[in-house]
């Protein structure tokens, strides 16, 4: 009788142990397998810093408002507070006066400070004033609006080409100029 409770205490030890070595190398399979899924996942999510329909919303002292919206934006890994966008159009609202409005194709913004560059295709488009440009330098902090290359000024009665354009946001103050003193703004009369 030892005999036999021996041998069936041999039996089920040696089945339990087939069993566990057939089932266990399936069971840590499948987890270890979930838990590389689960990283690459996560990997996937934190390596994504694309965003969709991008906009920012910005009040400065004086209750001016400024309004970014783009189709995306790509956060740089290197500065968290930089964002390169694609398809921008900027709103600047300004207190007592009329809003001015800005589109480019490209941009890149700075949400620590709200500076921004716009790229590409760049216009602005303020009363009765249009502007166009390929390169723009806005900034809540200097009040300073500085659009270059190719610009071209128009408005009801003048058509104006130079280098620059340089407008402050507070004051309207505008400087049109030309990066050589040699070379001269190009007006001309629309009437």
């Amino acid at each position: 009788m030892i005999r036999n409770k021996a041998g069936k205490i041999i039996f089920v030890i040696l089945f339990l142990v087939i069993i566990f070595t057939i089932l266990y190398p399936k069971f840590f399979e499948k987890k270890h397998k979930s838990q590389i899924e689960t990283q690459e996942l996560n990997n996937e999510v934190l390596s994504s810093n694309k965003i969709k329909d991008v906009k920012y919303t910005t009040l400065d002292a004086d209750g001016n408002e400024y309004i970014i919206t783009a189709t995306e934006g790509e956060i740089d890994y290197s500065n968290t507070n930089i964002i390169y966008l694609t398809d921008l159009k900027a709103i600047i609202k300004l207190i007592n006066s009329d809003d001015i409005l800005i589109t480019s194709e490209y941009g890149k913004y700075n949400s620590g400070n709200f500076d921004t560059i716009f790229s590409k295709n760049v216009i602005i488009n303020y009363l009765n004033n249009k502007i166009t440009g390929e390169y723009l330098e806005f900034s809540l902090e200097r009040n300073s609006l500085l659009i270059s290359r190719k610009v071209v000024y128009t408005n009801l009665e003048n058509i104006l080409k130079a280098d620059a354009v340089e407008m402050n946001i507070k004051t309207k103050d505008t400087k049109i100029f030309m990066y050589e003193n040699q070379k001269k703004v190009n007006i001309k009369s629309v009437n």
